[in-house]
């Protein structure tokens, strides 16, 4: 996965605080898909991860309107903060409209002939065991995981994000990873 540099975020923050359009676009095109990821691994649904992931770029430009964007913070801590208060937001108002975790468009994609029925089925069942697990999971454990090995963030990066010290991330990390083993583990038995 690219890397923006440092210099070259804090430049376009800089233009961002000045609110220059093309400079959000900048950003926005590099921290979609990352952002994307993490919220759908959250809510696992593709429209409703779409959605929210416009309102945190909807919120992130306000920000910057506003005049609250800093050029010294992380814009990646940013961004993430703001998908993580987005999904809680989106959790506590729609607790008791909760949708299945079963898309039925991705189900009529997956079974068409043409795209190898057996070998797609069989990973996207094993992909739904696994975000199963990590959905059993304690939030933190999730949040740590998906940042990690799903948007592939440094123990730092994660740190900054989580607003916690880089030796409790890196317990945490391999608390969440022991947690998910003994969750597969329970499922395998069932």
């Amino acid at each position: 996965m690219a890397n923006i540099s440092n210099f070259r975020e804090k430049v376009l923050i800089g233009r961002l605080k000045l609110k220059d359009k093309d400079a959000f676009a900048e950003l926005y095109d590099f921290y979609i898909d990352r952002i994307y990821r993490f919220i759908y691994f959250k809510v696992s649904n593709k429209e409703e991860a779409e959605d929210l992931t416009a309102q945190v770029f909807l919120k992130i430009w306000q920000f910057s309107l506003e005049g609250k964007i800093k050029i010294q913070e992380s814009f990646q801590a940013l961004l993430y903060k703001a998908a993580r208060n987005t999904v809680i937001d989106y959790y506590r108002s729609n607790i008791n409209k909760r949708k299945s975790d079963i898309n039925l468009e991705s189900a009529e994609k997956l079974i068409s002939p043409e795209n190898g029925m057996e070998k797609q089925l069989h990973k996207q069942m094993e992909m739904e065991k696994l975000i199963s697990c990590i959905k059993k999971l304690k939030t933190e454990y999730q949040e740590v995981i998906i940042l990690h090995y799903i948007n592939e963030l440094s123990i730092a990066e994660i740190a900054d994000i989580l607003d916690k010290k880089r030796g409790t991330v890196r317990v945490g990390l391999h608390r969440a990873i022991n947690a998910l083993k003994n969750q597969q583990e329970k499922q395998d038995e069932i």
